[in-house]
């Protein structure tokens, strides 16, 4: 496939919630590869006009109603629309776009239906390194298998993936959960690159005690999930 043609078959959607003074940058930036899509969950600042503004399309979504919904949203307008698959980054700055053709170029390589940005745990903040140290540990406890990532928002879709997930009823960030584990269910393939870890003055919009609470949740499911499956014998 051509990488023209490879461009045109995947979508980039970026779910944002009161990004006003930087879902500019991110999105302009993205539309230099992909056609770009902008959630605007609910915002309560000027988020869809800055989005507006750097020449990508919005979908108002109204009330706010988290970052999963936002994102299915988005992923039935992608489907309806032929795309082949879906590119996700957050609109808050933590994204390098600049790195959207390490994830093309993986997709090209092998087809994986679900293909996420590592980030080096070093390079965060302590409080955010060992939450995502402990995550890390728990969530590939349950799945039974290493995932060195399963919190980074950036990450690529196959659109069978994104047919299997339409109907999650997954609203926030959990859903990204969701994800790999539906995937790893269904037998498809997940890779990984290695991304930029980048942070800056950013507000996180995650309800701490909340998302630990649904985080673990997940955890519980998935490794209820695993355990009560026949073992295939080899």
């Amino acid at each position: 496939m051509s990488s023209t043609l490879m461009s045109r078959s995947v979508l980039a959607l970026i779910p944002a919630y009161n990004e006003g003074h930087r879902v500019t940058a991110v999105a302009h930036a993205a539309r230099q590869f992909l056609p770009t899509l902008v959630i605007d969950d609910g915002s309560s600042d000027d988020t869809a006009q800055h989005a507006e503004a750097s020449g990508a399309e919005v979908f108002r979504q109204l009330p706010n109603q988290g970052k999963g919904v936002a994102l299915r949203t988005g992923f039935r307008m992608a489907l309806e629309r032929g795309h082949e698959a879906v590119l996700t980054l957050d609109a808050d700055g933590q994204h390098d776009p600049a790195e959207i053709p390490l994830f093309l170029e993986a997709w090209q390589a092998g087809h994986a239906d679900l293909i996420i940005g590592c980030r080096d745990f070093k390079q965060m903040p302590p409080v955010r390194r060992f939450a995502n140290t402990v995550g890390t540990w728990a969530f590939s406890w349950a799945l039974g298998t290493h995932v060195p990532d399963n919190q980074s928002g950036y990450r690529l879709l196959s659109r069978r993936l994104i047919e299997s997930l339409q109907d999650s009823n997954e609203q926030g960030f959990e859903f990204e959960v969701e994800m790999i584990v539906r995937c790893a269910q269904l037998g498809y393939r997940i890779d990984w690159v290695t991304i930029r870890t980048i942070y800056a003055d950013e507000t996180s919009h995650i309800r701490r005690g909340e998302h630990v609470k649904q985080f673990f949740r997940m955890v519980w499911q998935t490794r209820r999930k695993r355990l009560s499956q026949p073992q295939t014998r080899r």
